[in-house]
C-alpha cells in the first residue's frame, strides 16, 4: 500500500505537465528574442514560438479545467490559467505592435508567474 502511494505521488499531473510547458515555452521566448535582435532568422523563431506559448497557455486552462471538473476541487487553478491566458493575449499584441517598453517586462513577470505556478504544483 505504501509503495502505490509513494508512487502516485511521483506522478505528474496533466497540469504540471502543462505549466511546465508553458514555463519553457516562455523560456525559450527568451531565447528567441536575443537571436531577434543578432540574427535574421530569431524573428521567424520569436513569432513561431507566439503561437507555441499562446498554444500552451490555452491548454494550462484546458488541464486546469479537466483538474478541477472531475474531483470538485478548488476553481482557482482555472483562474490563475484565464488570468495567464490574459496576460498572453496582451503580450501578443503588444508584440505585434512593436511596444517593446511594456513587452519585454511582461515578458519577464510571465516567467517569473509561471515558473511560480509551476513550484507551487
Amino acid at each position: 500500500m505504501a509503495t502505490q502511494a509513494t508512487a502516485a505521488q511521483r506522478r505528474f499531473s496533466f497540469l504540471q505537465i502543462a505549466i511546465a510547458l508553458q514555463t519553457l515555452t516562455i523560456f525559450l521566448q527568451a531565447i528567441s528574442a536575443g537571436l531577434l535582435l543578432t540574427s535574421s532568422y530569431g524573428e521567424t523563431l520569436h513569432s513561431a514560438g507566439a503561437r507555441v506559448m499562446y498554444g500552451a497557455s490555452m491548454l494550462c486552462v484546458l488541464a486546469a479545467v479537466l483538474a478541477w471538473k472531475p474531483g470538485g476541487g478548488s476553481p482557482r487553478p482555472i483562474w490563475y490559467a484565464s488570468g495567464f491566458l490574459v496576460l498572453a493575449s496582451v503580450q501578443v499584441v503588444l508584440g505585434i505592435a512593436h511596444v517593446p517598453s511594456v513587452h519585454l517586462p511582461l515578458g519577464v513577470l510571465m516567467f517569473g508567474l509561471s515558473l511560480l505556478a509551476l513550484a507551487r504544483r
